[in-house]
């Protein structure tokens, strides 16, 4: 298969690199201490011994002093801009109440006189003591009359000030307006897009650049941003990817959520320097704000959701996009969004046919609601899975939100990621950030401690999802791994003793497993410290250091 790229490769650091006297994760050798670099690429992998070897030629040896040199991680679903904004500007998503909220807002509005529209992120009624959203009375009142947009934590519903409302003509006539409640739908995506095309060019570029900076300093090596018509804009896809193209930072793959009806459709979109018409291309919503799409009712709503996008519509997408050779995905979370994607794949496979359609990895973000029919479809369909475990730990459990919405029995067959890998299903793990924060140790942790726990996977194939399988998702299979020729994006960290997994699930207490012929991987038990990243690496060229280091 061929491989897909935003835009070129960045340029290659053409120094040669010995790293030596660390703990290096390697298939290629499970007890490497060292490793070599040149021109961008892993050049060998292997013991301190035989890295004297490589210490007259190289241009710059580094000490690791016993750290741990791993794959950079890929987070496989990304917002960059709105990121960027939560990280430096209005986040409520520590706000134990609504009181909270308002105080934030209105210290916000204080420190930013000269905004034209105030912007917030992360607010989450439901876990808020009488799980009641902001009014707009009380919005009007913490901004002092002037624009606001909030989205909730999961940005598929928003509350607004009365002036924000005032700047979109006709918005009391679309689909999802409510006199005093969150807004979703039309209504939602209208508010939304009055309110970012508020933000100015350096605006947006600052905030890009802060969402990058945090997710280097974090080892990830390359993110997906997920753009679309209905969340973001043209210019701020493609201003990010020029961006990434020309700062030092993190890899940014982008994608553009827009339905594609013919070649022409298509063309546009490569030109945006998209790799597919997939990320955030919605068939639903979010259970949060009751629009994803459901076979049987909300347990706490009349009602099954939103259907954006039926299996006709579907079909029609993903032929487009395979015989242009573009990539196409959607955003599918309730069963019967879940349920119309595969009815439209399979469709598209009968006219285009299933190789080409499996050739094509066209992939599916989110997928939540899952059964063992739609699992089995996804493996014989060869769709990759872009999940994100995170939303499991902040939501999951007997008591989290996904019970009240769904009730326990459906709330637990959620984000079922070891029947999925049974089955044969590709895994990329991201964020969704700023739904949830940009953090991948945790995200692993998530994966192999789900709260329910048949759904749980090994440290080993959470890290593989969050590392090779972003790279895989993209149509490239060079990436996310130490090996010679592999691209050389890798994160140097701080941690404690290595643990290999056994197959059975348990921990096995030594620092490799000489039977396993197994890498170790940081111990992630609950409670424990994730590992500090001392320097991110990015085609060779170092994109981060830790202050200090």
């Amino acid at each position: 298969m061929s491989q897909r790229t935003t835009t070129p490769d960045r340029a290659p650091d053409p120094s040669t690199v010995l790293l030596r006297g660390g703990e290096i994760h390697s298939p290629a050798d499970p007890f490497a201490t060292a490793m070599v670099v040149s021109r961008g690429q892993v050049a060998w992998v292997g013991s301190e011994g035989a890295a004297d070897a490589f210490a007259a030629t190289a241009d710059t040896t580094v000490d690791l002093e016993g750290a741990l040199v791993t794959p950079a991680f890929t987070d496989a679903h990304v917002h960059t801009t709105s990121t960027g904004l939560a990280l430096t500007g209005l986040d409520l998503t520590t706000a134990a109440t609504r009181d909270a909220a308002l105080e934030r807002v209105r210290a916000h509005a204080g420190a930013r006189p000269d905004d034209r529209v105030l912007l917030g992120h992360g607010w989450d009624a439901a876990r808020w003591p009488d799980t009641r959203p902001p009014t707009r009375e009380e919005l009007d009142a913490a901004t002092g009359g002037r624009p606001l947009y909030l989205s909730r934590v999961d940005v598929h519903s928003a509350v607004v000030s009365t002036a924000l409302l005032d700047l979109v003509p006709g918005i009391t006539g679309k689909h999802g307006y409510a006199v005093d409640a969150p807004l979703t739908r039309d209504a939602h995506h209208a508010v939304r897009a009055a309110a970012f095309a508020a933000v100015t060019p350096a605006q947006r570029a600052g905030a890009q650049r802060a969402a990058l900076r945090h997710a280097a300093s974090l080892g990830i090596g390359s993110v997906h941003e997920c753009g679309g018509p209905e969340i973001s804009s043209e210019d701020d896809l493609t201003g990010l990817l020029r961006l990434a193209g020309e700062e030092p930072g993190p890899r940014v793959v982008g994608y553009w959520g827009e339905r594609v009806t013919g070649a022409a459709d298509a063309e546009r979109i490569r030109s945006l320097g998209a790799v597919g018409a997939a990320g955030d291309l919605f068939v639903d919503g979010s259970l949060g704000s009751h629009t994803a799409c459901l076979h049987e009712p909300y347990a706490d709503a009349p009602h099954r959701g939103a259907s954006y996008l039926d299996a006709a519509e579907v079909t029609a997408h993903v032929v487009a996009c395979t015989e242009a050779g573009l990539q196409a995905g959607f955003h599918a979370i309730g069963d019967a969004a879940v349920s119309a994607v595969v009815e439209g794949f399979r469709a598209a496979a009968e006219k285009v046919g299933l190789a080409r359609v499996r050739a094509a990895r066209h992939r599916v973000e989110h997928a939540e609601m899952l059964t063992p029919e739609t699992i089995a479809a996804f493996a014989e369909l060869g769709l990759t899975a872009s999940v994100q475990p995170a939303f499991d730990a902040r939501w999951g459990g007997d008591e989290g939100m996904y019970v009240e919405r769904l009730g326990v029995e459906r709330a637990r067959s959620l984000n079922p990621f070891a029947a999925l890998l049974r089955a044969g299903v590709a895994l990329a793990f991201g964020s969704d950030s700023p739904v949830t924060p940009l953090d991948p140790w945790n995200t692993v942790r998530a994966a192999a401690h789900h709260r329910t726990p048949e759904h749980r996977v090994s440290v080993r194939a959470a890290f593989a999802a969050h590392t090779r399988g972003g790279w895989r998702a993209t149509g490239r299979d060079d990436g996310g791994v130490l090996v010679p020729g592999a691209p050389a994006d890798y994160a140097v960290w701080r941690t404690g003793a290595l643990l290999v997994q056994a197959p059975d699930d348990r921990v096995a207490r030594w620092s490799t497993d000489p039977r396993s012929g197994t890498p170790g991987l940081p111990d992630l038990s609950p409670g424990s410290e994730p590992p500090l990243c001392l320097r991110t690496v990015v085609a060779g060229r170092t994109v981060y250091v830790r202050p200090g280091e």
